[in-house]
């Protein structure tokens, strides 16, 4: 590898806000914000959805009415004939 073209590899926090957890991991990305935990401080970044907050993780996913939204398509756009 090349010395100085890549970006620094280090510990990161991800904090989920909706769930208020938080996930120690490493990553390149640039943090405004630091936060300590056991003593040692690391960057922050703050996301709004992650395993902890996901629907499809937690079970708690929602049913869309896509039969009304396909109905409410046809009606609209399907009785028009081609030309």
């Amino acid at each position: 590898m090349k010395k100085g073209i890549h970006p620094e590899y280090r510990d990161v926090v991800f904090r989920d806000t909706t769930a208020n957890t938080e996930i120690i991991t490493r990553s390149t990305i640039d943090a405004k914000e630091t936060t300590t935990i056991d003593g040692k401080e690391y960057p922050l970044v703050k996301v709004e959805v992650s395993s902890a907050s996901h629907p499809f993780y937690t079970g708690k996913s929602m049913f869309v009415d896509t039969a009304g939204r396909v109905d409410k398509f046809r009606q609209r756009y399907g009785s028009r004939s081609k030309k």
